[in-house]
């Protein structure tokens, strides 16, 4: 383990331009509360909960939209020192050993992973790759992780959009103490069928 610490990564506008931490969150705004996450609904959005089958527990927020799919995750993480440089690292790893391809790039949220991973064989047992981007900002206290799929990996309308859709998320942190890199807890929405 270095001395050195990580710092953390974030759009130099985060605080104004998002994903926003709780407390700079526009408490009019008709946010979808999600426990960990918050969730701003816009036309086209569909929402889903990914769900561990041993636990019953709620691990991540998908979100489909403009022909795309954006995986989120919100993480505990220390006040000082940032996760994502780690995470990009483990990121890397995994792939390499699926046997996929990855670069990392400067994305407008940041330092991005693009890779290329392969998928189980189709109908025509002919296997597939797909392609993903993993994009990361690092909070006050939080860390959210972003898998994107689909349009967006390739198209740059659809980016532009999942990007300001990640961005106008809102992480709930909560003032109970969590290890780092412990998952932050999601819950499902109070008021079934508002989503």
């Amino acid at each position: 383990m270095s001395d050195e610490l990580q710092t953390k990564s974030a759009p130099d506008d985060r605080a104004a331009a998002g994903p926003f931490d709780e407390s700079e969150a526009n408490p009019v705004r008709p946010y979808i509360d999600l426990g960990g996450i918050k969730v701003l609904p816009r036309e086209g959005l569909n929402l889903r909960l990914e769900v561990e089958e041993q636990t019953g527990r709620i691990v991540a927020v998908g979100l489909d939209y403009a022909d795309s799919t954006l995986q989120v995750q919100p993480f505990a993480a220390p006040r000082t020192t940032g996760l994502w440089e780690e995470t990009r690292e483990q990121i890397r790893q995994q792939i390499r050993q699926q046997g996929g391809r990855v670069e990392e790039r400067e994305g407008p949220l940041g330092p991005e992973l693009l890779a290329e991973v392969p998928v189980a064989a189709g109908p025509d047992a002919t296997p597939g790759k797909r392609l993903a981007r993993f994009v990361g900002v690092d909070g006050p206290r939080w860390f959210l992780r972003g898998v994107i799929g689909g349009a967006a990996t390739g198209d740059v309308e659809a980016a532009a959009k999942v990007e300001d859709l990640f961005r106008s998320l809102v992480v709930v942190r909560g003032g109970t103490p969590m290890p780092p890199r412990d998952l932050i807890p999601l819950k499902m929405p109070a008021a079934p069928g508002t989503a």
